[in-house]
């Protein structure tokens, strides 16, 4: 599936612009995977000089996010999608270039399926995982990702 980054990115301008002035990019998508990356600068910084929660959450769940959306559009139907909760664990101060990986993308189809079928809302989680540039785990993300056929 030829899919591009930056529709996705020209996305996030003009819907999501806080994400967008944040510094966060898709830089690789496709059925599985997704790749997402944000560089700590002044804009998007806590006073302890590390990364905002915030912007982690924002580029963690956009490489989930991405995936979602792109497999709605490929079923052709009306469909929801919603988190409808959200973990996270911070294990390293976050600042430099961060790379959040989603590698979850396989969950998605399968409760496409069902709520096509069904009718009925489905649930799944998925894990987005951020690196610094030495490749040390700043956070790991972990979000319910709801989904509902609308017609």
């Amino acid at each position: 599936m030829a899919v591009s980054t930056g529709k996705f990115n020209a996305f996030t301008f003009f819907k999501l612009p806080s994400a967008w002035w944040c510094g966060i990019r898709l830089k690789y998508i496709d059925d599985r995977k997704a790749i997402v990356t944000v560089r700590h600068r002044w804009f998007n910084q806590n006073p302890f000089k590390s990364m905002f929660w915030a912007v982690q959450g924002m580029a963690a769940e956009f490489a989930t996010g991405a995936m979602v959306t792109l497999q709605i559009r490929e079923t052709g139907r009306r469909i929801s999608m919603l988190v409808a909760n959200n973990k996270a664990n911070f294990s390293k101060k976050a600042t430099g270039k961060i790379t959040f990986t989603c590698e979850d993308g396989h969950l998605i189809k399968e409760a496409l399926d069902k709520t096509i079928a069904t009718g009925e809302g489905q649930t799944f989680w998925m894990k987005s995982v951020g690196v610094n540039e030495q490749d040390v785990v700043v956070s790991t993300f972990h979000f319910e990702w709801t989904v509902k056929i609308k017609d």
